[in-house]
């Protein structure tokens, strides 16, 4: 680069002085020896090496080395052929510590050439300028090469660390330590592959201390019955009883057979929500399903004196199945039932409003506590225990709610009803659809 600006330079330079002195030459007709000593001698300030004019045949008029010895010898330098063929030709070469430059230019005088003028520079500043800058720009060369070397090598052993802590952690991680977490500085591509993981990792813990607590509850929910069980079946093999006694102690054999029946049902209800794809969706009824619902539940609410109403216009469906939706009433209307009090009340009702399909079950019991309505989803939380014991509750209706209301696109909170009791409220999203087209 640095070559290429000097040699554009120094072109232009010698051709700015072959232009000078042929200009001094456009008033001849011819050329003798001693009108071009005059001429040369009166542009001898142009510091050149070497100046040779020569005739339309290439004969030497005038050799500023050797004026007389070389008078009309013929001069075959190839930047004179070329003048004489009209041509400018100039030709920069650097070699041995100096920069040599030689220019050949054409004399035309009256639209005829008559001649050509040759000069030959030699300049050792410009040469050694080139030197210094080409020795300056290697040593930078070379300087940035290594610090390009020095910072890949540092990046390298940075980044194999990074990678090497991450493997370890993926390894943790594969073996069951899911409390491992990454540093995640900076914003790189290998920050955000550890920020993805620490994510992975916390719901890996999360997951594993659902399933452990999940796992403790269960054992402990099938450990009372069958210990009950247990106890009433020795009972009945070690004592002798009379007729009644014994009919009393296998009915509430019975009694316990069916609360772990009923268990049963729903943690195979919550596998099937875990693992089961959500079935195709299709506009349902609310109407129907509900008051589908409130029949069944129906002798239930009359042997604890329980009122039910249902308050849905026939019109109003939410993109769900029937199945799901008669699961989420049948459970919420339930509960209802069971922690009301004497002469009490649940009523289902439903609208549309800007959130979407509106979906109340408000009962007359005794409430929920502020502190425990953000654990009642939760599986097996009873705010009761004794209580939901008595009324046949494991704790897991409100937490089926919760998945299916959440896979059909709802959501579902609890608020304290005003005078006493409880209200679930349910949301889902709203698609409004023909009459007669309701399921």
């Amino acid at each position: 680069m640095i070559r290429r600006l000097t040699y554009s330079a120094q072109r232009s330079a010698i051709l700015d002085k072959a232009q000078l002195i042929v200009s001094a030459f456009t008033t001849y007709d011819t050329l003798d020896a001693d009108s071009v000593r005059e001429v040369t001698q009166s542009v001898n300030d142009l510091h050149t090496a070497r100046v040779v004019v020569t005739d339309a045949g290439a004969r030497c008029i005038y050799d500023s080395l050797d004026a007389d010895n070389n008078r009309y010898r013929l001069v075959l330098y190839p930047e004179i052929a070329s003048a004489l063929e009209g041509n400018d030709s100039v030709y920069i070469r650097y070699e041995d510590g100096l920069l040599m430059t030689k220019a050949a230019m054409p004399i035309v005088a009256y639209n005829r050439i008559i001649g050509a003028i040759y000069l030959l520079e030699r300049d050792a500043d410009q040469a050694t300028l080139i030197d210094e800058l080409q020795k300056l720009i290697l040593w930078i060369s070379i300087g940035l090469e290594l610090l390009v070397i020095t910072i890949s090598i540092l990046f390298s052993v940075f980044f194999s660390h990074r990678i090497g802590k991450l493997f370890v952690s993926v390894r943790k991680l594969q073996g069951g330590d899911y409390t491992v977490r990454l540093p995640e500085r900076g914003n790189d591509e290998v920050s955000q592959l550890c920020q993805s993981f620490n994510r992975l990792a916390q719901r890996l813990d999360r997951s594993e201390q659902v399933r452990k607590q999940f796992v403790s509850n269960a054992s402990h929910e099938l450990k009372t019955p069958l210990a009950s069980i247990k106890l009433l079946t020795d009972s009945i093999l070690q004592n002798d009883m009379d007729r009644d006694t014994m009919r009393e102690f296998v009915a509430d054999v019975g009694n316990e057979a069916d609360r772990l029946t009923r268990l049963s049902e729903k943690l195979l209800e919550l596998t099937r929500l875990d693992s089961t794809p959500v079935e195709e969706r299709e506009l349902t009824a609310v109407h129907s399903v509900a008051d589908r619902v409130l029949r069944m539940l129906t002798p239930v609410a009359r042997k604890q004196e329980i009122h039910l109403s249902l308050d849905c216009p026939e019109d109003i469906a939410v993109l769900t199945t029937a199945d799901d939706l008669y699961q989420i009433l049948f459970n919420l209307v339930e509960n209802g039932i069971k922690y009301n009090t004497a002469n009490g009340e649940v009523r289902l009702r439903a609208a549309v409003s800007a959130e979407g399909v509106i979906i109340t079950v408000e009962d007359t019991g005794l409430g929920i506590p502020d502190a425990e309505k953000a654990h009642i989803f939760e599986r097996f939380y009873r705010v009761d225990k004794a209580r939901s014991r008595k009324a046949g509750g494991a704790g897991l209706g409100l937490s089926i709610v919760s998945d299916m209301v959440a896979r059909n696109e709802g959501s579902v909170t609890v608020t304290d009803r005003e005078g006493g009791g409880s209200c679930f409220r349910l949301c889902f999203p709203y698609y409004p659809k023909p009459e007669e087209e309701l399921t």
